[in-house]
């Protein structure tokens, strides 16, 4: 049987990304706090670092749309703003919304999508479609 091998969180990292990732939804802290289940001094805790948030208060919170795996990892497993993505196989009900793990160039050409007006989304998906098609004719 293979050993388990412990995993140790620095919380520093983790209280900071928690504090991102209430940011990149738009919320106070007393708004996660309440979506959280928790009251304002304990959200202040998890976002100083002084207390690590149960189990609970995470399944809260990525209700609402917290990528509770970056907290840990640092890795973005959600797509969207503030909702969870479905898998790559499931087109999202309201949307082509897909999760799936990028890399940060990849994150960052989606960031400059998601920046650009539509003219320029226009221009990147254009570019992007012309680069492919070698790959896409070889298999």
């Amino acid at each position: 049987m293979d050993e388990v091998q412990p995993v140790f969180i620095h919380m520093g990292d983790f209280s900071s990304r928690l504090r991102e990732e209430r940011k990149r939804l738009g919320l106070s802290q007393e708004a996660l706090a309440e979506l959280g289940g928790v009251k304002l001094n304990a959200q202040s805790n998890y976002e100083t670092g002084k207390r690590a948030p149960d189990a609970d208060h995470l399944t809260r919170v990525a209700a609402h749309g917290v990528d509770v795996a970056f907290l840990f990892s640092g890795q973005r497993m959600l797509a969207g703003r503030g909702a969870p993505a479905n898998d790559e196989r499931q087109p999202a009900a309201t949307g082509d919304t897909v999760m799936r793990v990028v890399t940060r160039e990849e994150a960052a050409l989606l960031d400059n999508y998601e920046a650009a007006d539509e003219r320029g989304r226009a221009a990147a998906r254009s570019v992007l479609d012309a680069l492919a098609q070698p790959k896409r004719a070889n298999g």
